[in-house]
C-alpha cells in the first residue's frame, strides 16, 4: 500500500501504520536481543509466600524481574546459569525499621561531634553493608533531610551499592519527646535543625508532614510515646495528643505515605492504632486489648528485638557509656519487649521485621530472626516477617518480598537449612538485587 506525498511529489512511501509497525518490531527485536536472561538453579527454595519449601527449582530472570519459577533444573537457550543447587535460596530480606546514617553508637557526645558529613559517610557504608548481610530493602525511620535523599538517589543511579530504600527523614514528635535532641541539655544550648523534628499542635503536624513529603520522605514516623535511648522522657507516657496523631496520619495518607508510630506505652499504642497508624514500632507494653485493636485495624507490630537486646547488653556491661537515664530504662523495658512479641504473635497480630539498628553496628542485623524465634515464632514465620509481611507493610508486595513471577529478582542464598537452624541467615553467601549479582561466594562482587 502506498500514497503520494503532499505537494505533488511522485515518491511512493509506505503507509504510516506500516512504518510504525516496522519500527516497533525492530525496536522490540532489538530489546529482546539486548535483554539479559539468567536462570538460578536453587537446591531448596523458601519463596517468602508458601510455608512449604520447594526442592530443586529453576528461577528464570529477564533483566531485573523474575519471569517464572519452574520445577527441576532447566536451562533456557542463551540464559546464564547461576548454580545455587547446594544452597537454600530466599527472597532478599527486608528491614522495616532501619537507621541508615547511624553508627550504632549511643555515646552522649555524638549529639555534638557528629556532622551531616559524618552521617552521609555512615549512610554510604551502611548501604553497602545492608547488601552484604542480605537486606535488599530497608525502611529508614530516622535520618536527616540532607543525608537520606542523597543516599536514595545515589543507590537508584547505581553510584552506590545499597538496598531499595524508603525513608521517613526525621521522626516527628513533640517538644521534650523522644525526637527532641535537646532533651537533657542546658536551656542555653540549642541544636541546629531541631525544629524540623518537632510537632506541637495539629496544624504544625500537618505542615511538618507536608514539608517532609516535599523534602523526599517516602514514609512518615511519629513519636507518640517517650523512648528508651533518649534522655529523661518516660516510655510509658503518651506525649502526643490524639488530634496531633490524627492530623499527622491523615495528612500522610492523603499524600500516599504510610505512617510508623514509635510507641512503648499501652495508651500511646492504642491511641495511635485508633488514629489509623500503619505500624507500631516496639509496642513494649501492649496487652490483649491492644492486640485486638491491631487485628481489627490491620496494624502491624514491628518488635525491634535486636535494638532492645543491644541496649540491654550495653546497660548491663557498661552503663557509664550511655546517656543519663538510658541504662535504667533499657533494663526495665527489654525483657517486656521480647515477651510482647511472642504474645502478639500468638494473638494473631501481623508481625513485620525491624532491627532499629544500622548495618555498621556491632551486631549482625539477621540476629533479629533468632530473637523472633526465641520470642516464640516458628522459623518460617520469622522468615515471613522479613519477606511477605514486610512487603505488605511497606506497600509494594507486587515488587518485593517473594520469589515469584513479576517480582524484582531480589534473591539471597545461604548454606544449610534456616528452618533447622535460623542462625544460618546470619551468614549470607549470595545476594542478587534486581537481577544484578552483588555478592557471590561470600564476597562482594563490586
Amino acid at each position: 500500500m502506498s500514497r503520494r506525498m503532499p505537494g505533488g511529489l511522485g515518491t511512493n512511501v509506505p503507509h504510516r501504520g506500516i512504518v510504525a509497525a516496522l519500527l516497533l518490531g525492530g525496536l522490540l527485536n532489538a530489546s529482546a536481543a539486548n535483554a539479559k536472561d539468567v536462570v538460578i538453579h536453587a537446591g531448596k527454595l523458601i519463596d517468602g509466600m508458601s510455608a512449604t519449601p520447594r526442592q530443586q527449582v529453576s528461577i528464570l530472570i529477564r533483566d531485573d524481574r523474575i519471569t517464572a519459577v519452574q520445577n527441576g533444573f532447566v536451562t533456557p537457550a542463551g540464559a546464564e546459569v547461576i548454580d545455587l543447587s547446594t544452597k537454600t535460596v530466599l527472597p532478599g530480606f527486608i528491614d522495616c525499621h532501619d537507621h541508615i546514617a547511624s553508627t550504632g553508637s549511643r555515646k552522649p557526645l555524638n549529639r555534638f561531634v557528629l556532622t551531616e558529613g559524618d552521617a552521609t559517610i555512615n549512610a554510604a557504608i551502611n548501604a553497602r553493608k545492608q547488601i552484604e548481610t542480605g537486606f535488599t530493602t530497608v525502611r529508614d525511620l530516622g535520618s536527616s533531610e540532607v543525608t537520606a535523599p542523597a543516599i536514595m538517589r545515589a543507590i537508584a543511579a547505581g553510584q552506590l551499592v545499597g538496598p531499595r530504600f524508603w525513608t521517613a527523614l526525621q521522626a516527628l514528635g513533640p517538644t521534650g519527646g523522644h525526637s527532641d535532641r535537646q532533651n537533657g541539655l542546658a536551656p542555653t544550648v540549642s541544636i541546629a535543625g531541631r525544629d524540623g523534628a518537632l510537632i506541637d499542635g495539629p496544624e504544625d503536624a500537618r505542615q511538618k508532614v507536608r514539608a517532609h513529603r516535599r523534602n523526599g520522605a517516602t514514609v512518615i514516623k511519629i513519636m507518640p510515646s517517650g523512648g528508651v535511648g533518649s534522655i529523661g522522657d518516660d516510655p510509658n507516657h503518651m506525649v502526643m495528643t490524639d488530634a496531633e496523631m490524627v492530623a499527622a496520619i491523615e495528612t500522610a495518607h492523603e499524600l500516599g505515605l504510610k505512617v510508623a508510630a514509635h510507641a512503648h506505652g499501652k495508651k500511646a499504642i492504642d491511641h495511635a492504632i485508633l488514629a489509623g497508624v500503619d505500624s507500631i514500632e516496639h509496642g513494649t507494653y501492649a496487652d490483649a486489648e491492644s492486640y485486638a485493636l491491631m487485628k481489627k485495624h490491620g496494624t502491624f507490630l514491628v518488635p525491634t528485638l535486636l535494638v532492645a537486646d543491644a541496649i540491654y547488653q550495653n546497660a548491663i556491661k557498661s552503663p557509664e557509656t550511655l546517656p543519663p537515664t538510658v541504662a535504667e530504662k533499657a533494663i526495665a523495658v527489654t525483657p517486656t519487649m521480647i515477651g510482647n512479641a511472642g504474645r502478639a504473635y500468638k494473638a494473631g497480630v501481623k508481625i513485620a521485621f525491624g532491627t532499629d539498628q544500622s548495618a555498621s553496628s556491632d551486631r549482625n542485623k539477621a540476629e533479629e530472626f533468632a530473637l523472633l524465634v526465641k520470642a516464640g515464632l516458628t522459623p518460617m514465620d520469622a522468615i515471613f516477617t522479613s519477606t511477605r509481611n514486610a512487603a505488605e507493610l511497606i506497600g509494594t508486595p507486587q515488587d518485593i518480598g517473594s520469589v515469584q513471577a513479576g517480582r524484582y529478582a531480589d534473591i539471597v542464598a545461604v548454606d544449610g537449612d534456616p528452618l533447622a537452624d535460623i542462625t544460618v541467615l546470619q551468614r549470607v553467601d549470595f545476594v542478587m538485587k534486581g537481577g544484578e549479582v552483588l555478592k557471590t561466594g561470600g564476597k562482594m562482587a563490586r
